[in-house]
């Protein structure tokens, strides 16, 4: 990371990719934070983390924040996918906030979780939970 202000780099990634919001942004760095809390160990000085972890720390950190809206607000910031997270994190590197590694790639972000599903069903009765489990199987 850079010595770039993060309302600076999020000035220039809306500038570059008007497609999210920039609130959304501010999501993606609290869940690398989240994420990075919750996969590595805090007393090692690599504190990176895959793209599936910061997807687990989205979903974590999107659920508390805003519980039964949480879908809402993230179709209304532009967030429909895993891939979108990948594509913030990935404007965020291109400005220069964010550092990445060798073997890293927005691919890393593909696939994850179905946002429908992750963002409604934890609010869901659980009988109408059981339903859908036993439908899906």
């Amino acid at each position: 990371m850079t010595s770039i202000s993060f309302d600076d780099a999020v000035r220039r990634s809306v500038q570059n990719d008007p497609r999210f919001h920039p609130a959304a942004y501010e999501l993606v760095r609290d869940a690398l934070h989240i994420a990075s809390k919750k996969f590595r160990d805090e007393k090692d000085d690599d504190q990176h983390v895959t793209g599936q972890e910061l997807l687990a720390g989205f979903r974590d950190h999107i659920l508390c924040e805003y519980g039964p809206l949480s879908l809402m607000i993230l179709d209304l910031w532009g967030v429909h996918r895993g891939e979108d997270v990948g594509s913030i994190v990935y404007n965020l590197i291109n400005v220069g906030y964010f550092g990445k590694n060798d073997g890293d790639s927005i691919e890393d972000f593909a696939g994850g979780y179905d946002f429908q599903s992750a963002f409604t069903d934890p609010f869901l009765p659980s009988s109408a939970r059981s339903g859908k489990e036993a439908h899906s199987s």
